[in-house]
């Protein structure tokens, strides 16, 4: 059967599934506020409860809220939250700009007038215009305190009457916090209670929800709720970093649908292979263009991490049509936070941890934010040195004014670590040999230091328009010494190799303009993104390098330090070479609501680069448009389509240093996403074709330069599943079928499948902490991770087995600190990270690897 048939009708039928389930079910929308826009559709929805939620059994695990007060004071105004199980109750802060908002989970509100679930307060006091309390869900309050002029602060207190929130307003000059003309009766006076009876905890880096997200802005450079994106996008959320004690991103992408780790360039980069094209041309961070694509990210200042699949040039310019990873960085926040962790493993690991944020003045108009870590150790592969990581983040936001905000950043890491090539083939398969087993020479290295600089300013003209500027200076130097595996006898085991060493820097300036603007037409509303993007670069780099292999060493017999290693003026060849970039686009995307559940998303991008080198020069010229559409049948469900297209410029040069022609891409994809047990728990499957054209691949020849590919077509579908199941019970799962070959070249083998590309993978990752009783805070996790059989290099000469993955957690978390053990490779399997496109670059996997965790927070 045709295999676009196939996908349709698999597609349909689950499609189909999943409407008749929901339309059977409870219908409700989460929303992230209650703001005066969606309180009458809240009240409707949360009428509609009444009645499911007088037969839900009182349980021990559900705290009741009976009445909810709210008084002036002096300071400004207390809200009371009426109950006799106070100190059951944790408070989660999800505050943005000048709303505080709180969620209370395995509570709900039920008022004496029975079938009102919802308690409103407007103008209470100066400087706050509304409060809020109302059930979110049938086992969450969220409580919404909107400042006029600021966030208002908050202390929390617990007595007999229930759990009290005093807000302070911020007020501006003309403003004076004041009671009422007529004083309330006294029996409404709450006195504030100078020690709470017992610690109510206040989790105030709360910025996620859990393991479920329900916006993101990476698809369409705005605050956008994935239900309305008409495209594939994942988010793994900063708690599943926590959870599974991430060091590296390219381990949380695991628990992503169709990505996979691609080369490492010796181990010493992350690559991602999506959907079944390599991630060369760049990450996003905040949504802006990263251009060394070969750092390694540090998880130590990461909120979460978004993955948006198919191409992206429509809002980012030059990016592979697979997609792109857009690291979420933490940001300053108005309450003092400090928290302090240490991570301690085998093969010597330490890596201890620093989050400090809060106010710089009393005005909290300046607020600051350092992240900073160090780690050592870690490495299974025998080397005679460790990996040795230092890195620093320091953010600063000024509030300026009611309506500008300028934040100013910087990132500075340096990395070293050993160069390692990994292990060879063998056959049609990998050599058998120890996967600790070094190949090159003992004191290799690789050591890289990037540095960003940047500031992003926005001004908001009105509640409608919004003017965003950001600049970002980057400096990425690298040095190494390595020895390129060249050839096996497979007879002898005998591996030819030859040394040498690199030298590069990479310096770019990049300048991004965009304007936001929301407006009506008729009926019908728009969203209107325009904005130019300019950036300059340059990258200079010299290649030391000998004539041919040099030494020999026997896999199943090493010898090291038979061959000396030539000093870098001694090498024969010496080959400097240096590139200049200069790019400007200007793009223009609309976010149309046709109706409630109809919405469209257009957009274009015109993109002119110029590159120069030592021996070439050319100027491209690409127009990148993409068009999708959503509706949504019932309104936890969206289906969804949509085109387009990728354009960029080819970081591969020939031996002769002439530059490649760029790549283009092409997708098409159709999609459903549903949002069920109340937005909590978020699924997305999609389909999709993509091509591509003109991309490098390695010169056979030359392996440090690169000859153009001809065409490549990746078809696929995949599934994720992401969120709270109950109380307690996250999950974040993952499944994809990815058919990636060559379709045309003059190279390679029409037909070649893609090499580290499965045709199945899957994941999953699940955990449940004890919400009550005496191990309350005791949580366990675990983890199944599955990768298929993947061709080794594009001429399918060998191939890298499948392989399952095991791994577990146990962890406690009481008031503000927690400890954990994670165990990753449980069951101790040989297994293979990623190939290199050569029969000599594979990357084993890491064997059971033990780390213990203890951070605490103030």
């Amino acid at each position: 059967m045709n295999q676009k048939i196939l996908y349709s009708l698999c597609l349909t039928g689950i499609v189909s599934t999943l409407i008749v389930q929901s339309a059977s079910a409870e219908v409700v929308q989460t929303k992230s506020d209650v703001s005066q826009e969606t309180q009458k559709r809240l009240s409707e929805r949360l009428a509609t409860k009444a009645e499911l939620l007088a037969q839900v059994p009182n349980s021990p695990t559900l705290v009741e809220v009976t009445g909810v007060e709210a008084t002036p004071t002096e300071q400004g105004v207390e809200v009371i939250l009426q109950t006799n199980q106070g100190q059951q109750l944790q408070i989660t802060n999800r505050s943005a700009d000048n709303d505080f908002i709180a969620d209370i989970p395995n509570a709900q509100l039920r008022l004496p007038s029975g079938d009102e679930f919802i308690f409103r307060s407007e103008s209470p006091n100066e400087g706050i215009t509304e409060i809020t309390v109302a059930n979110l869900d049938e086992n969450t309050i969220r409580v919404t305190v909107a400042g006029e002029a600021g966030l208002p602060t908050v202390d929390l207190f617990d007595s007999d009457e229930g759990l009290i929130f005093s807000f302070t307003p911020v007020v501006t000059s003309a403003q004076t916090p004041q009671l009422p003309a007529e004083e309330p009766e006294s029996e409404t006076q709450t006195e504030q209670p100078s020690t709470p009876d017992q610690p109510i905890e206040l989790v105030v880096t709360g910025e996620q929800d859990g393991y479920s997200v329900p916006n993101a802005t990476t698809a369409t450079r705005t605050d956008t709720p994935l239900r309305d994106i008409p495209q594939s996008i994942q988010v793994v959320p900063r708690q599943v970093l926590e959870d599974r004690q991430i060091i590296r991103a390219s381990d949380a992408l695991r628990n992503v649908s169709g990505v996979q780790r691609g080369n490492t360039f010796g181990g010493s980069s992350e690559i991602f292979n999506i959907r079944g094209f390599p991630q060369l041309g760049g990450t996003l961070r905040d949504g802006f263009r990263y251009r060394n694509s070969f750092s390694i990210a540090d998880t130590a200042n990461l909120e979460g991490i978004e993955v948006l699949k198919g191409p992206a040039s429509i809002l980012y310019g030059n990016l592979d049509p697979g997609g792109v990873v857009n690291y979420i960085t933490k940001q300053p926040l108005s309450e003092p936070f400090y928290s302090a962790g240490l991570q301690v493993g085998n093969f010597g690991l330490v890596r201890p941890t620093l989050d400090l944020s809060g106010p710089l003045n009393p005005e909290r108009t300046v607020l600051y934010r350092l992240n900073t870590s160090y780690e050592r150790g870690g490495n299974f592969r025998n080397f005679d040195q460790e990996v040795e990581r230092f890195f620093i983040s320091p953010v600063i936001t000024w509030k300026i004014g009611d309506r500008t905000d300028l934040r100013l950043e910087l990132e500075y890491s340096n990395d070293k670590r050993p160069f390692d090539r990994g292990l060879v083939a063998f056959g049609t398969g990998v050599a058998d040999i120890p996967f600790d087993r070094v190949l090159g020479e003992l004191d290799e290295f690789n050591e890289r230091t990037n540095l960003l600089a940047g500031y992003r300013l926005e001004h908001r003209f009105n509640d409608n328009l919004t003017l965003r500027n950001r600049f970002r200076y980057s400096l990425y130097e690298e040095t190494s010494n390595q020895t390129e595996l060249i050839r096996l006898n497979e007879t002898t085991g005998d591996l030819a190799r030859e040394f040498n060493s690199n030298l590069t820097q990479l310096r770019s300036y990049e300048l991004q303009t965009d304007l936001v603007g929301k407006l009506a037409t008729g009926s019908i509303q728009h969203t209107l993104l325009f904005g130019v993007d300019l950036s300059w670069s340059t990258n200079p780099f010299t290649f030391f390098g000998e004539l041919g292999p040099s030494s020999i060493i026997n896999i199943f017999n090493p010898v090291y330090g038979l061959a000396s290693r030539p000093s870098r003026d001694e090498f024969p060849f010496v080959f400097p070479f240096e590139t200049r970039t200069n790019t400007f686009g200007l793009f223009l995307q609309d976010q149309i609501t046709l109706s409630e559940n109809l919405k469209l998303l257009v957009g274009g991008r015109f993109d002119t680069i110029g590159q120069s080198s030592t021996n070439d020069e050319r100027d491209d010229q690409a127009f990148t448009p993409r068009v999708g559409i959503v509706y949504q049948p019932i309104e936890p469900i969206s289906l969804y389509t949509s085109f387009s297209r990728s354009f960029q410029p080819n970081s591969g040069t020939r031996v002769d240093g002439s530059l490649l022609e760029p790549v283009r891409g092409t997708q098409y994809e159709v999609g459903v996403r549903g949002e069920f047990l109340d937005g909590r728990l978020i699924t997305n499957l999609a389909a999709y074709e993509i091509t591509r054209s003109n991309l490098a691949i390695t010169d056979p020849d030359n392996p440090n330069f690169s000859i153009p590919s001809g065409e490549q077509r990746s078809r696929g579908v995949e599934l994720d599943v992401t969120g709270q199941i109950l109380p307690g019970w996250n999950l974040i799962a993952s499944y994809a079928y990815t058919d990636a070959r060559v379709t045309k070249d003059n190279n390679l083998q029409p037909g070649n499948l893609l090499d580290g590309v499965p045709f199945n993978s899957a994941s999953l990752w699940s955990t449940y902490e004890i919400q009550t009783g005496d191990f309350q805070g005791l949580g366990f996790g675990l983890g199944l991770f599955y990768v298929g059989e993947r061709q080794g290099d594009l001429n399918n000469s060998f191939q890298v087995p499948s392989y399952v993955r095991t791994d577990a957690s146990i962890f406690y978390r009481r008031d503000n600190w927690r400890a954990g053990i994670n165990i990753n490779n449980l069951f101790n399997v040989d297994y293979i990270e990623a190939t290199g496109q050569r029969r000599t670059r594979i990357d084993p996997g890491a064997p059971l690897t033990v780390r213990g965790t203890v951070s605490v927070e103030f």
